[in-house]
């Protein structure tokens, strides 16, 4: 009997096929390890940074997108806070008859109106501030801090100590009117004086927000510009015309966009300063802002329809602003 085994039929050792050696199948082992490995990696690399910004978007969708479109459509139907499932289609009744509205408009003056007395102000004296500090100044980190500290403040805080400056009977500002023989003034029932009570309180809040935001511009314009002004016999104030103004235009532009949006939404200085009359803005809606009137028609009122046409019109006149912007700037980096 012929015990001799055919070795040809016999499996290699360690697991390799027939006819070849350990080694070339450790290296093909490697070799498929190394492209797991890479088709790993690249697809870390493509969808990692998807992944990373997933759950602003997700957010975004479900606080920002889903209420935006959300109010749209309600905005084309007839629906009261006590019942908000129940919707009527009325089209574009909502926006004709808040066109209509004699209240809406005069919210819209009141809106423009702060807007102009804070902004113009604000942004005037920011600049000046910011010109001030952008020079060598003692302890100038502190005045950069205390600049922040309004922008910090509570709006309920920051109102309520302005209702007690500009009180009727016992108010600082009437207080020192009198020492300088002006009547006391009625700065909450009086149109204009109760706008620009109003409109102090925001200039308190963001002036210094703004002269930041100016000084961190000044601190990015080369020196040698200012050098060679100097050198022209340039003084000061011929520098800042000529090289600051000119260098911060860009900027300038930023900050009065960004202000123009944020005086279109005023809401919690105006609440605050007559708690006493709420959302009405004053007893003749005299400093009754579109944000209030948006706020009593939907909360008081508790017409969800009618607020969310005048929330969609809110919006539409910023996209406006924001296409001005968009135009100013692009002629403004043409003729640069």
């Amino acid at each position: 009997m012929d015990t001799r085994h055919d070795t040809a039929a016999l499996p290699m050792q360690g697991g390799a096929a027939p006819g070849r050696p350990p080694e070339d199948a450790a290296a093909e082992k490697a070799r498929r390890r190394r492209d797991r490995l890479s088709r790993r990696w690249q697809r870390d690399i493509r969808w990692s940074p998807y992944a990373f910004v997933s759950p602003f978007f997700l957010l975004f969708v479900a606080f920002g997108l889903f209420p935006l479109l959300y109010t749209g459509w309600a905005s084309l139907h007839q629906v009261e806070l006590t019942a908000p499932t129940d919707m009527d289609w009325v089209g574009l009744r909502n926006y004709t008859r808040i066109f209509d509205d004699d209240f809406f408009w005069n919210a819209a003056k009141n809106t423009l109106t702060i807007g102009i007395i804070s902004t113009v102000p604000q942004l005037l004296m920011a600049m000046g501030i910011a010109h001030i500090l952008n020079y060598k100044l003692r302890a100038s980190t502190f005045f950069r801090v205390a600049m922040l500290a309004p922008y910090a403040t509570s709006i309920a805080a920051a109102s309520l100590v302005f209702v007690l400056l500009f009180g009727r009977d016992y108010g600082m500002i009437n207080w020192v009117l009198d020492m300088v023989g002006i009547n006391p003034v009625d700065w909450q029932n009086d149109k204009w004086p109760s706008q620009i009570a109003v409109s102090s309180i925001i200039i308190w809040r963001w002036t210094g927000y703004n002269a930041l935001i100016y000084l961190a511009a000044m601190q990015a314009i080369p020196q040698d510009l200012y050098e060679s002004a100097a050198l022209d016999g340039a003084n000061r104030w011929q520098q800042f015309i000529h090289v600051t103004l000119p260098s911060l235009r860009p900027t300038i532009l930023f900050t009065c966009v960004v202000s123009t949006i944020g005086a279109s939404q005023v809401f919690g200085e105006p609440l605050l300063f007559d708690a006493n009359k709420g959302t009405s803005g004053g007893a003749e809606h005299q400093f009754q802002t579109l944000g209030l009137y948006l706020y009593e028609q939907g909360w008081v009122a508790q017409h969800l329809g009618r607020a969310s046409a005048i929330a969609w019109t809110m919006f539409l006149m910023l996209i406006v602003i924001g296409i001005v912007n968009y135009v100013i700037s692009r002629r403004l980096r043409a003729s640069s």
